[in-house]
């Protein structure tokens, strides 16, 4: 067996997702007019409103091709933020590649509002040499001892007892598909700690709900430890929309 880390990786999200959010809240009050003219460019570039902003010049660094100014626009962010008009964030989104073990998974299928790609253990065969004739998994946290820098298995304590166990799980995984079991029913003994790929994208009002639950103290330390990661994400691309989830 293998132990891997958790990890995050972003994989898209909507260009220039302020300039969007904006144009859209606005119809809500029909004040696009208001909307601010980029001053770099004089919104040259500007043309009619489509949601993805395809075919936009991004010659112009300031307004990065929108043609409007992306101050006024975080300001009327902020203020529908402020005012609970979270619906409006929806028009903008971001998909991440998340792997944990199997156990978070299962926490983050819960946000419905939400689209999942996961890695299946029913077509996955960690027989194959593919994946090395053996299972990755995801360490749990706390179980090593102060000062540990052994491999698991010379582990003493929790940790040792937990190696001992997965190790357990993938020698009879291994002996049920060399004696022919399917992959779909030898994974009934994988365990909870199994690694795995689960690609999630939702827009930014649900990833919004789920970093409010998920980096909560309350939340598990292992679904805490990938919200954390996705937050300082979408930090990342749009501070505005996620700054004051704390």
């Amino acid at each position: 067996m293998k132990i891997v880390k958790p990890s995050v990786e972003l994989l898209h999200y909507t260009p220039n997702p302020e300039c969007v959010i904006e144009r859209c809240g606005r119809v809500c009050y029909q004040s696009q007019h208001r909307v601010q003219v980029c001053e770099a460019c004089k919104g040259t570039r500007i043309r009619d409103y489509k949601d993805d902003f395809t075919g936009l010049d991004q010659s112009c660094n300031a307004c990065n091709g929108t043609g409007t100014d992306i101050a006024s626009a975080l300001v009327f962010i902020k203020r529908i933020r402020e005012n609970g008009h979270e619906s409006v964030l929806e028009h903008a989104s971001a998909g991440f590649s998340i792997i944990t073990d199997r156990g978070v998974t299962h926490e983050i299928v819960r946000h419905r509002i939400a689209s999942f790609s996961q890695e299946s253990t029913r077509f996955c065969n960690y027989g194959k040499e593919q994946f090395g004739r053996e299972i990755a998994v995801i360490e749990p946290p706390g179980l090593r001892e102060p000062g540990y820098t052994g491999s698991p298995e010379m582990a003493d304590g929790d940790l040792g007892a937990w190696a001992s166990l997965v190790e357990g799980c993938e020698h009879i995984y291994l002996e049920m598909l060399d004696r022919g079991v399917s992959p779909q029913i030898a994974r009934s003994v994988l365990p909870n700690s199994l690694k795995s790929e689960i690609c999630m994208t939702a827009n930014f009002r649900e990833w919004r709900h789920f970093l409010r639950l998920r980096t909560s103290p309350k939340a598990h330390p292992q679904m805490r430890e990938v919200a954390e990661m996705i937050r300082a994400e979408l930090m990342r691309i749009s501070p505005v929309c996620f700054e004051d989830i704390q």
